[in-house]
């Protein structure tokens, strides 16, 4: 239940990890009430990440949530069934996060039957990431509720795109989860789980609150703050705002991904204001005026 920051990675001034940064945002989302952390998902710019990286941020997250009783989520695996089934089975997590197979494009049968591996060999229960404008599948619903029937698969972080028929039916009859930033306020007010969301990087408390107590208005702030918030490709206008307010050392991505561009980033403070946002409101100051 509740919301599930997915963190980003911050990178200091000559491109290395920033676990101290990491290790502080991590510490403030708990501070503002989140129901979990998710280490290595896709706003963490895992594949970009070497293994010695990827241990220093499975490490310090994992930290902050044994610490602070948050629920820790490990993003994982790969197209490669026997490959992702030992990498699950050696997993040190509360869940894993795990997308559909990418590129492969297996059928309907063959993800139902992937995902049987998986939950047959790992160490922690399964988050299905449910997002085909990423993998190249689309589940239809009775895959999702076939799915859902699987032990050891826990819930579903559900990005496709929108809210369609099958959404509506499916909230209820399976645990979803919101995971496309801009209609997961929506999702929270049909009934969904909670949300995974790398825009509660900020507005944190108003994410966390919205989850508990769904507000018409707020909602709508939210939702245009995400959309701020992906303006240009996820996490870096996200990166960009953490920097202007002082949170990270650089707003720095690694390649093929560029930097959020000030337009963007003034964008997203602005509606970051609009939304009732607290924290530094001087920096804040810096999207209106600039």
């Amino acid at each position: 239940m509740g919301i599930h920051v997915p963190l980003i990675t911050p990178f200091d001034a000559v491109g290395r990890v920033a676990a101290d940064a990491l290790e502080r945002l991590a510490h403030d989302m708990a501070d503002e009430g989140v129901a979990g952390l998710v280490a290595l998902g896709t706003t963490a710019e895992a594949a970009t990440l070497d293994e010695a990286e990827k241990e220093v941020v499975r490490a310090t997250v994992g930290r902050v949530c044994r610490e602070r009783g948050l629920r820790f989520t490990v993003g994982a695996g790969g197209p490669d069934t026997r490959r992702t089934a030992a990498e699950l089975a050696e997993l040190d997590a509360d869940a894993a996060l795990v997308s559909v197979p990418s590129y492969v494009r297996p059928s309907q049968a063959g993800v139902v039957a992937h995902f049987e591996a998986l939950a047959a060999a790992s160490a922690v229960p399964l988050v299905v990431y449910n997002i085909p404008y990423r993998t190249g599948l689309a589940l239809t619903a009775d895959t999702v509720r076939a799915l859902a029937a699987i032990e050891g698969v826990a819930g579903f972080k559900h990005a496709v795109g929108g809210i369609d028929q099958d959404t509506v039916l499916l909230v209820g009859q399976v645990p979803l989860y919101a995971g496309d930033d801009v209609f997961a306020p929506a999702l929270l007010a049909l009934g969904a789980e909670g949300a995974i969301t790398a825009s509660a990087h900020l507005a944190t408390e108003r994410w966390v609150e919205l989850a508990r107590r769904h507000d018409a208005r707020q909602a709508r702030a939210l939702a245009r703050l995400a959309a701020a918030c992906f303006a240009e490709p996820n996490r870096t206008v996200i990166k960009a705002v953490l920097h202007a307010r002082g949170r990270i050392p650089t707003p720095d991505v690694r390649l093929p991904l560029l930097p959020a561009g000030q337009p963007s980033l003034g964008a997203a403070l602005r509606a970051l204001a609009a939304s009732g946002d607290t924290r530094d409101r001087t920096h804040a100051l810096i999207g209106e005026t600039g």
